[in-house]
């Protein structure tokens, strides 16, 4: 399509010159005579001549020698006319002269096309990448004007457009309802950077070209005869080397990527996508042709991207809306992953906005409010901490708004500003949502439940914070309870979790003091898998464990400031002392997992009897371990005396560290994790038993038991 386009029209510039070029020679002389004067005084002014006496200026001290261009007058004031204000200070239209910069001039060219289609006019849209760099944008739309201009009666529309800036049919709504191109700088700055840039209309089934080059046409406007089945504007240009450099060129992916975005953005378009093979790398997944059409538009586009991951609700929030009031139509999709790595892109009139704007702020405003007031409806704690980042900070969102007259900060157009934009998507956005949350109640609880989870996380990060920058300046203040050890590194240190001040008197006595250390817990902690985050920082229990690691929880976690290489949970060998495991467990789980991830957390395994025979003593962790003993090493004759502990505290300490604490005799369990990256399926089986047999739902864990009843051999009551 493009390949030969730019031969054609250099036949007929070709022509053009043998025909006209002697006017046109004139012309230019006639103008570069005119200018070339004022130039040559403005560069070189006259010095000042001396009468013989000296002046006030000449009696100052005078440096060695005077700067450059010191002298200012009327002369040196420039008049930028045309494009040349774009060459210039390109920086100023599209950001740079960088490559993102370049891929601008193409999106300023394909938002002018979709602004054909989104009116109504266009239907089809082609973009190639050509092997020389060449980018093509076509449309079946109305075409641009090309009769002539009412101010400028030699110059058709379609010249003033290209080589004017701020000329356009955008500036008003007669033309387009919603348009993207607002500036009336686009196609000219495009023009102004390209070093080549061929431009062919069909209106009324009339085929017309015309060609340009730094901004300049190369030939005027020429009837290329009648046409037949074709319709609208084809563009095709070749960014400036001066201006981008000549490393600089168009990725395949990058302009796919454009192409197919707005294809979403308008269900109403078909996007046909082409580049030339050669320009594909061997790793590029980039199709060399692709037909982009999404009927679904935002809600394709949101499962496309999330294809593969599992989300917290079965279907997204998505919908579209027309704007109160009218004049402006609204479309938006939401989903939760449970990866929690979401994004928000949003769009005005089809055009980008990734600095975000007033849009996004309705957006935010809208489903906080919205949650909040459905929390407080099912009376729900905790709903009224709610905030926009708890709802969509790990969401992935897709909102794409289109309203009359948008305003948007500098022509690059990366955030929207229009006051009004804000109102309008909340109120419409607002509405939907509440019906949404209303009409599925179960979708509705998960999705508060999540949000007021990251609220208290929130919350509680916010507190640590705080907490630490009070601190920063204080001492190290350990809990009262902890018996610390004496090394001053980590390396081979271990910190033992004990029930109670009994057995924590009992440990404190048979450690190794140098290495082991050793913190009482007054009982069962509290279960942070179904209490609230104000519940957690309450809990003085938590808090001494929290200060005796010294590495932070939550996300504050960081392993490099663990006190401790081993965290060893060390409880009673029964029924309670395995629900106090499970506890701290929770606990590590859901607040430190790295801890656990980073191999530092292990279980004790206390003896729950003991066994003598004669001189002969053994421990036995528990009735299988007994029996194994009577029935092996004590299975001789004479009476064996079998003793079971109530309590690690009971146990004198020799026997204690011998049995449990000396590492030479003792034996650990390290508690393992699936890896939330590598295993993240393991990892969700892992989250949703934790969550069923310790969270806040009774039923879940009854019904756990009902499932898992018949495997059950033996009960300790």
């Amino acid at each position: 399509m493009t390949g030969d386009l730019f031969e054609r029209a250099g036949i007929q510039m070709a022509a053009g010159r043998a025909g006209g070029g002697a006017r046109a020679k004139a012309a230019g002389k006639a103008k570069s005579g005119a200018k070339k004067p004022a130039r040559k005084a403005a560069a070189k002014p006259k010095p000042a001549r001396s009468n013989g006496r000296k002046t006030a200026a000449a009696r100052q001290p005078t440096k060695a020698a005077a700067p450059r261009g010191h002298a200012y007058s009327a002369r040196d004031i420039e008049v930028l006319e045309g494009l040349e204000p774009v060459r210039r200070r390109p920086g100023m239209y599209i950001g740079g002269t960088d490559e993102n910069a370049m891929h601008h001039l193409a999106a300023e060219v394909l938002d002018n096309a979709m602004d054909e289609a989104v009116s109504g006019h266009a239907s089809r849209i082609d973009v190639h990448l050509a092997a020389d760099d060449t980018v093509t944008v076509a449309d079946n739309g109305r075409g641009i004007p090309v009769d002539p201009h009412p101010k400028f009666r030699k110059k058709p529309a379609l010249e003033v457009i290209l080589t004017t800036l701020h000329s356009g049919g955008k500036f008003s709504d007669k033309v387009y309802e919603t348009a993207g191109g607002l500036h009336g700088v686009g196609l000219s700055v495009v023009n102004a950077l390209s070093d080549r840039l061929t431009v062919e209309v069909a209106r009324e089934k009339t085929l017309w070209r015309q060609t340009y080059a730094r901004g300049e046409p190369k030939a005027p406007l020429r009837n290329m005869g009648p046409v037949n089945n074709r319709r609208g504007t084809t563009v095709a240009f070749h960014a400036d080397p001066k201006v981008f450099g000549d490393a600089a060129r168009f990725r395949p992916a990058t302009l796919y990527r454009m192409a197919r975005s707005k294809a979403y953005l308008f269900k109403g378009v078909e996007i046909r996508w082409s580049c030339d093979a050669k320009l594909l790398k061997n790793k590029d997944e980039t199709p060399a042709k692709a037909t982009l059409h999404f009927p679904g538009g935002l809600t394709d586009f949101l499962a496309s991207t999330l294809k593969g991951r599992k989300t917290l609700t079965p279907e997204p929030f998505a919908g579209r809306a027309d704007l109160n009031g009218g004049g402006g139509k609204l479309e938006w999709a939401i989903a939760w992953p449970l990866d929690e790595e979401g994004f928000l892109s949003s769009y005005c009139n089809t055009i980008p906005t990734p600095q975000g704007g007033t849009h996004e702020l309705g957006l935010r405003s809208a489903v906080s409010k919205g949650l909040r007031s459905y929390g407080e409806l099912v009376g729900a704690k905790g709903a009224a901490k709610i905030m926009p980042e708890d709802v969509i900070g790990d969401a992935s969102v897709m909102l794409s708004l289109f309203i009359n007259n948008p305003q948007f900060q500098g022509q690059t157009k990366e955030r929207l500003s229009n006051p009004e934009a804000q109102k309008l998507v909340e109120t419409s956005l607002r509405d939907h949502f509440e019906h949404w949350l209303s009409a599925a109640p179960e979708t509705a609880k998960t999705v508060l439940e999540h949000a007021i989870e990251r609220a208290e996380i929130r919350l509680k990060r916010r507190q640590d914070k705080d907490l630490k920058r009070q601190s920063a300046t204080r001492k190290l203040r350990l809990p009262g309870k902890l018996a610390d050890c004496t090394r001053g590194r980590a390396d081979g240190t271990e910190l033992f979790l004990v029930e109670g001040d009994s057995a924590g008197g009992s440990a404190k006595q048979g450690r190794n003091r140098e290495t082991q250390a050793v913190l009482p817990l007054r009982g069962k902690i509290l279960n942070v898998a179904s209490a609230t985050a104000d519940k957690l920082n309450a809990n003085q229990e938590l808090k001494d464990l929290i200060e005796a690691l010294g590495c932070g929880a939550g996300e504050a976690f960081m392993e490099d400031d663990l006190r401790y290489e081993k965290v060893i949970i060390m409880t009673d060998a029964d029924v309670d002392g395995a629900h106090i495991a499970s506890l701290l467990m929770t606990f590590f789980f859901k607040e430190m997992r790295q801890l656990i991830e980073k191999k530092h957390l292990y279980l004790a395994m206390p003896p729950l009897y003991r066994l003598s025979q004669g001189a002969r003593t053994a421990y036995a962790r528990d009735d299988a371990h007994k029996d194994r003993l009577l029935n092996g090493e004590f299975k001789g004759p004479g009476k064996v005396e079998i003793s079971r502990f109530k309590g690690l505290g009971e146990m004198p300490p020799a026997q204690l560290k011998q049995t449990t604490m000396n590492p030479a005799t003792r034996t650990l369990l390290r508690v393992v994790v699936p890896n939330k990256t590598s295993k993240p399926a393991e990892f969700r089986d892992t989250e949703k038993l934790v969550e069923k047999l310790m969270g806040k739902r009774p039923e879940l864990r009854f019904q756990y038991i009902q499932e898992h009843a018949q495997f059950v051999d033996a009960i300790d009551v």
